[in-house]
C-alpha cells in the first residue's frame, strides 16, 4: 500500500507522539508499504525533505510550539500534502491538528483518511466551549478515528455523538526495548529510580521530587534519574535543592531515543507521577525493558499498569508516591512483575501488532486496487 501520514513532530524530535508515528511508519515501511510523512522543520538543522529507516518525509515550516504554530504548519503543509494524497491509498492524520491538512487534501483526491487523536492537548481543548465545537467538526471528518486511550475515545465520541471511535494503544518495538546491558553502573548498594518525563507541568515531575526526601528517609542509598527536559527544569533544580536532595536528584536532560533502552537497564524501576495523560509510549518501553512501574491513576496509565506489574497512585500526592516507590523497592516480587511486565507488552501492545492493526484498518476504507497493484496490471497488461 501506498500510505501518507501527517504529524506536527516527528523524530529526531523525541515524545510519546513522535514515538508512535515514527515507529509505525518504520514498522509499515519494514512490511513492504510505501510511506510518506508530511511534519514539520520543528528543530534547527534538519532538512526540509529526507529517507529515514526507510520512509520519505517532508518538513514544512513550523512557526511556534503553540496552537497558532500548529495550525499555521497545517496550512503551510497543505501543497505537499495535496500533491502526495493523489499518490497515496489512504492518508492517516496523527493528532487532531492534522486533520484540517489531510482532510482537504483527501477530499480533492477522492482517497479515505484515518485520524488518531493523541495526547493530553486533546483532552485540554475538549474542556473549552470553543474548542468542542471544532474538535467535533474535526472528529467527523475522517473515516475512522482512533484514540490513544480509552479516555481520549470516550470524551472524542461525547463531543461528535454517532461518531465511533476506536481506543488502541499505542506500541513499542519490544526488540529495540529490552533487557539490556545498563549504559550507567552502579556500586551495588544504589537504588536507582528513573523518571524518564519530559518537564511540563503536566508530567508531574515536581510531586516525585517533593516525594525524594521521603523516600531517602528510609532508603538513604536511594538516587533518582530524572531523563527528559523542559521549560520546569530550573524550577525543580532549585525546589531539589531546597528540599535538600540535589545531590540525589540527577538530571541527565533530554536524551536521544536510541540511547532509552541502556537507560533504562540502569534503574530498578520507573516513575510516571502524570497529573494528565494518554497511555504513555514512554511507560511501555519501560515496562517492555522489564521494569515495574509507579504511575498516577489518571489517563490511559490504568488501561496498562496494575498491581501484578507496579502501582498505581493518585495524582499530586507526594506521600502515595513516596510509600509506593518504597514498597517496590523493598519487594521480593519487584524483579517478577517487571518479567510479568515485558511478557504484557510483547503480547498485547508490540509494534508488530499495532502495524497489523492499522493495515487491517487501511485496506478496509481503500477497497479495490490499491496504488501499487494498479501499476503491477498495468505492468502485466491486466486489468
Amino acid at each position: 500500500m501506498r500510505i501518507l501520514l501527517h504529524c506536527v513532530y516527528y523524530p529526531p524530535e523525541v515524545g510519546g507522539l513522535e514515538s508512535h508515528v515514527g515507529e509505525l511508519a518504520r514498522g509499515l515501511a519494514s512490511k513492504g508499504h510505501e510511506v510518506r510523512v508530511v511534519t514539520s522543520r520543528s528543530m534547527k538543522g534538519l532538512p526540509t525533505s529526507e529517507m529515514r529507516n526507510g520512509v520519505r518525509v517532508h518538513r514544512s515550516p513550523l512557526p511556534s510550539r503553540t496552537p497558532w504554530g500548529w495550525i499555521l504548519h497545517s496550512l503551510g503543509s497543505l501543497p505537499v500534502t495535496a500533491r502526495w494524497a493523489r499518490w497515496a491509498d489512504v492518508l492517516h492524520a496523527q493528532a487532531f491538528a492534522s486533520i484540517v491538512p489531510c482532510g482537504l487534501a483527501s477530499r480533492l483526491a477522492g482517497k479515505p483518511l484515518v485520524a488518531t487523536l493523541h495526547t493530553s492537548h486533546f483532552l485540554m481543548r475538549a474542556e473549552r466551549p470553543g474548542w468542542r465545537r471544532v474538535l467535533a467538526r474535526l472528529i467527523r471528518r475522517p473515516r475512522h478515528v482512533l484514540a490513544a486511550s480509552q479516555e481520549i475515545a470516550q470524551v472524542a465520541m461525547g463531543l461528535a455523538p454517532g461518531v465511533e471511535v476506536e481506543a488502541l494503544t499505542n506500541g513499542v518495538d519490544t526488540e529495540r526495548f529490552c533487557p539490556v546491558e545498563p549504559t550507567l553502573r552502579s556500586d551495588g548498594g544504589t537504588r536507582r529510580i528513573l523518571v524518564p518525563r519530559r518537564l511540563f507541568h503536566k508530567n508531574g515531575v515536581e510531586y516525585f521530587v517533593r516525594a525524594m526526601p521521603s523516600i531517602v528517609a528510609r532508603l538513604p542509598n536511594a538516587e533518582a534519574l530524572l531523563i527528559g527536559d523542559g521549560p520546569e527544569r530550573q524550577k525543580l533544580e532549585s525546589l531539589a535543592r531546597d528540599l535538600g536532595v540535589e545531590e540525589v536528584v540527577h538530571f541527565l536532560g533530554g536524551r536521544a531515543h536510541e540511547e532509552m533502552p541502556g537507560l533504562l537497564a540502569s534503574g530498578e524501576l520507573a516513575v510516571f507521577p502524570s497529573l494528565m495523560e494518554a497511555t504513555s509510549v514512554a511507560a511501555l518501553e519501560c515496562m517492555s525493558c522489564q521494569l515495574p512501574v509507579v504511575a498516577s491513576r489518571v489517563g490511559g496509565l490504568p488501561e496498562i499498569i496494575d498491581d501484578s506489574v507496579g502501582a498505581l497512585v493518585p495524582p499530586g500526592d507526594p506521600a502515595a508516591l513516596a510509600d509506593a516507590v518504597v514498597a517496590l523497592l523493598e519487594s521480593p516480587s519487584r524483579e517478577e512483575m517487571g518479567r510479568r511486565a515485558r511478557e504484557r507488552v510483547v503480547a498485547e501492545w508490540s509494534n508488530d501488532r499495532l502495524v497489523l492493526r492499522h493495515l487491517e484498518i487501511y485496506r478496509s476504507l481503500a477497497g479495490g486496487e490499491t496504488g501499487d497493484e494498479r501499476n503491477a496490471n498495468l505492468i502485466t497488461g491486466h486489468r
